[in-house]
Order: C-alpha cells, then sequence, then structure tokens
C-alpha cells in the first residue's frame, strides 16, 4: 500500500515485479493516477482513494510547498497529512481484504499497522527515509536538521504525546476495527516499542548508514529501484539530442510546484544560458519547459536510462529521484523543498557528491548556474559520485523485501 505522487510508488515496483517472479501474487494499492503504471507491469492493482496532485495543488498544499521543512512547515505538513488519512482508511480496508501480508509506505503506515493488529495480518514498514528516531541525525521527514544527540532521539517520541488534527479521523477508524480508540502518536508509539517490527528502509548505508541506536526489526537494505515498462524504447529525437554534443545536464522537479510551470521555466532557460551547457529538461508536475538551441524538453523518461549520459543532475531530491543519480554515478545539484528533501540534499553534499543545494524557495538562475557549472568542472565530483554508484549497485535491496516475505 502506498500514498502520494510518482515518487512514492515507483521505487517500489521493482519489488513488486521481484516477488511475483519469485511466485507470489503481488497487488499494489495506489491512487489512480498510478493504475496505468501498475498495470503495465502485469502487477495486481486496487485503487486507493484521493489525489495527490490535486492535494499539492490546493491552498494547503501550496502553503506547505511555501514554508517548506522543519518546524515551519509541521502545521501545513498536518493538515496535508488529515486529508489524506481522511481518504486512505477506505484503501487500507479494501486492500486488506484477503491479504496474508501488508507492506506500508509511510503515506499508508498507521492505518496499515492498525488494520493489520484487528485482523490478524502480519505487517511490516518499507521507507524511503530515515523512519524511526536516532541519536545519530535530526528526524529526516522534517529535514533531518541536527539538534544534538539527546533531542534528535527524543524530541520526535515526544513529540508523540502531543494531540494533532489526525486524532480524530484515527479514533474513528480504530472503532470501525473494534479497537479502543487511539491518538495516532499512540499508535506510533506502539510500533516504535516494539523491538521486532520490521522496518526496512530502501536507501543505501553508503548514503546514511544503519543508526546503532534502532530497533532490532529496523534496517539499511538497500535501494529499491524502479521497473522500467516492457518493451520501453527510448525516443528517436532525445537519442539523437544525446548524441549531437557532449553530455547535457538534467533539470527536473518532479511532482514539486504544479502551477508554477511558467516562473520555473523562466528560472531554468536562465539558467542554462548563464552555466552555458547542453539540458535534457523534465515536465514534470509543474509542466516545466525550457527554451533554447541546447535545450530538449522531455515527458517521463526512465531515469535509469538517462541519468549515466548526463553530465549532471538537478533535482528536488526526493527519495527516488536521489536514489536514481547515485545509482548513475553522476554530480547532483538538489533544490529541497520540503519533507525529508533536505535532508537527502545535505548527505549528498556531506559524502562529496554535490558542491551544495538552492533551495526551492530560493530559487534563481544566478546560484543555481554556479552550482552546475562547479558540478560539471570538478572532476572530484564525479569520480566520488562513479566511486559510490558502484558500491551502491551491489546492494539487493528487493533481495531484503523478499527474505522478509518468505521468512513472515
Amino acid at each position: 500500500m502506498t500514498v502520494g505522487s510518482r515518487g512514492d510508488i515507483a521505487p517500489y515496483t521493482g519489488p513488486a515485479v521481484r516477488l511475483r517472479e519469485a511466485g507470489h501474487e503481488v497487488v499494489v494499492s495506489a491512487q489512480s493516477a498510478f493504475a496505468g503504471m501498475i498495470a503495465e507491469l502485469g502487477l495486481g492493482y486496487l485503487a486507493m482513494p484521493g489525489d495527490m496532485r490535486a492535494l499539492l495543488e490546493s491552498e494547503e498544499g501550496r502553503a506547505w510547498s511555501a514554508k517548506g521543512t522543519g518546524l515551519r512547515g509541521v502545521k501545513a505538513q498536518l493538515d496535508i497529512a488529515k486529508q489524506m488519512m481522511d481518504t486512505v482508511a477506505e484503501g487500507v480496508m479494501t486492500a486488506a481484504e484477503n491479504a496474508d501480508l501488508l507492506l506500508l509506505q509511510r503515506g499508508a503506515l498507521i492505518n496499515g499497522y492498525l488494520a493489520g493488529k484487528a485482523l490478524g495480518i502480519p505487517t511490516a514498514a518499507l521507507e524511503l527515509f530515515p523512519g524511526v528516531p536516532t541519536a545519530e541525525f535530526g528526524l529526516a521527514g522534517l529535514g533531518g536538521k541536527d539538534l544534538g544527540r539527546v533531542l534528535n532521539r527524543w524530541l520526535p517520541r515526544l513529540a508523540l504525546r502531543a494531540p494533532t488534527p489526525l486524532d480524530a479521523s484515527m479514533k474513528e477508524f480504530c472503532r470501525r476495527l473494534g479497537l479502543p480508540p487511539m491518538r495516532v502518536g499512540r499508535v506510533r508509539r506502539m510500533m516504535l516499542d516494539d523491538q521486532d517490527y520490521p522496518v526496512l528502509h530502501g536507501f543505501s548505508r553508503h548514503v546514511v548508514r544503519r543508526p546503532a541506536d534502532w530497533p532490532r526489526g529496523t534496517d539499511v537494505v538497500g535501494y529499491w529501484w524502479p521497473e522500467r515498462p516492457p518493451g520501453w524504447t527510448a525516443p528517436a529525437e532525445l537519442v539523437d539530442f544525446l548524441q549531437a554534443g557532449p553530455p547535457p545536464v538534467f533539470l527536473g522537479f518532479g511532482s514539486m510546484a504544479p502551477g508554477e510551470g511558467e516562473r520555473l521555466s523562466e528560472v531554468v532557460t536562465e539558467t542554462v544560458r548563464r552555466a552555458k551547457v547542453r539540458a535534457v529538461v523534465q515536465a514534470g508536475w509543474s509542466g516545466l519547459t525550457a527554451t533554447g538551441d541546447d535545450v530538449m524538453c522531455v515527458e517521463s523518461v526512465p531515469h535509469d536510462w538517462l541519468f549515466p549520459q548526463v553530465a549532471a543532475v538537478v533535482h528536488h531530491c526526493g527519495a527516488g529521484t536521489t536514489g536514481a543519480s547515485v545509482r548513475a554515478g553522476v554530480p547532483v545539484v538538489p533544490t529541497p523543498v520540503l519533507a525529508d528533501q533536505p535532508f537527502w540534499a545535505s548527505r549528498l553534499a556531506k559524502i562529496g557528491v554535490s558542491p551544495g543545494s538552492v533551495p526551492f524557495a530560493e530559487l534563481a538562475a544566478e546560484p543555481l548556474a554556479t552550482l552546475i557549472t562547479r558540478a560539471v568542472t570538478d572532476p572530484g565530483y564525479r569520480a566520488r559520485a562513479q566511486s559510490l554508484a558502484e558500491r551502491v549497485r551491489a546492494e539487493d535491496g528487493a533481495g531484503a523485501i523478499l527474505r522478509l516475505v518468505e521468512r513472515v
């Protein structure tokens, strides 16, 4: 079960296909915008209510994007989460019918965990970013700001004792399941207190190592790669563009900033001109475009095919796109917006594959062009990125999910 934008769904398609090939019956529950992507891969599909794109375009969604992450964005994030929870409950109940095991992405985690408890179905969490408090860094979902070892570990747990706007929905869901009414924080504390509850994190230990103070059942297993649609072939005009000159820079913001296409297009066009690079620009949900003789605009292109052919990638640093750029062995210039994106941007700079980032709220051509120039002209970034890619590609994140399923 997974809820959110494309980056919350695509990483799970690779493990889903791996499970199917091992003989398991796999059904993916996701919002209808992704039904076609799932069907293309021959996977079972169940509709999850809601529309993440419409939610991001709403007043609450725009407020969340504007305030970014950290404490400033907590209220906006809770407003979004409340709307999601109000719709997710029904989808969770439908998906749980006749299931032997529930594998839960963060957006469906709390509801799915309780449904499993009530129905006697095992569950496991599949996280795309660090989701369990640790002394080693701040909570990734709030940007990963380091508050010191004591606050890093205990502030998130203390926050779970505070009431939230989500609690009424959660109590009603508990009643529906025949469980004692509980607030969201209480349910989350139950999960964290269970040392053996399986929580697999789909990123590389070479990017974020497993904290020593995590519970026994919590692990970092390696990235989960999206499955490429069967029979996919690259557009001839894109192949020609790539072959017509030096490797271009990729620029795209995924599902971030819907409705801001005009402003972003101006920034990207000027950035490419200032940096004097060729560019592949991906439209995403903002409808991004750019103009210029050395610019090509594309819709959806598999990152595992495109990224190894570019000089650097500029993106919002969502977990999935971060993994794709790490896998490709190319330098990254992040433009983080919210949630875990600043955490990944900081991590890429720390391990030496990024020259730094420009927060999306401050996005402008001059600082972005400066960072792109550093990324493509300093050979150290590419050398470190390629060394990291070799280690990351040797991991088998999907295999860890398969072993969990077969053990359960």
